[in-house]
């Protein structure tokens, strides 16, 4: 697995369309892949006030074409193997996270299928994060993390389905309970819309 950053370019028009219409910038990632369709997740970040798109991949592909549409001119893509921090990972390891996740509740209705709705107030999508971490091989102290965006997306799918999604990002600390599970995790990510940018979580050491 690689890990990939391109700095965005927020004065081209592409750019500053893409950011809002996160279907976008999937066409242009999937793009980039030639051959076999293979896993990736990618996300729209900070770094040092300036955003930047990691691509999480399993081969280091080309991303000149992405950078051309949307990076900024000069500034070479970073790209590292993902192997050396899953290498890393170890049960009773605590780890600083950021994820951007498209928290959801399917509700009932008679005589017909689910509805999903996003769980829109801070206290369910606390509690959305909190009731995945187990299965996803992590612990959550209440006290140790916290929600800090929320972004509503509204765009067309197809250019005929309209697709309106609620993105929220998570920061905080988390203690790794299962190593084979967590590594599944950060390869495969959390949730839903993973097309569009949601479901990678990305880990450092704690700071400080």
């Amino acid at each position: 697995m690689y890990l990939s950053r391109i700095m965005l370019d927020a004065a081209k028009p592409k750019t500053m369309l893409a950011l809002a219409s996160p279907n976008l910038i999937h066409g242009a990632v999937e793009s980039a892949f030639t051959g076999e369709r293979k896993r990736k997740l990618w996300r729209i970040d900070t770094l040092r006030g300036q955003r930047c798109l990691l691509i999480l991949s399993e081969d280091a592909d080309d991303w000149s074409a992405v950078c051309t549409q949307f990076g900024m001119d000069g500034m070479p893509v970073e790209t590292k193997s993902y192997d050396t921090l899953l290498n890393r990972i170890s049960d009773g390891s605590k780890w600083q996270f950021r994820l951007r996740a498209n928290p959801t509740v399917s509700v009932k209705q008679a005589g017909e299928r689910g509805k999903v709705l996003a769980h829109i107030t801070t206290e369910y999508q606390m509690k959305w994060l909190a009731e995945r971490a187990e299965k996803h091989g992590f612990s959550l102290n209440p006290e140790e993390y916290l929600v800090t965006e929320n972004k509503w997306y509204a765009f067309r799918k197809g250019g005929r389905e309209n697709v309106r999604m609620l993105a929220v990002t998570y920061e905080g600390l988390l203690t790794v309970t299962d190593t084979a599970l967590f590594r599944q995790t950060l390869t495969q990510g959390i949730g839903r819309e993973k097309a569009y940018g949601m479901g990678l979580l990305t880990v450092t050491k704690p700071r400080g």
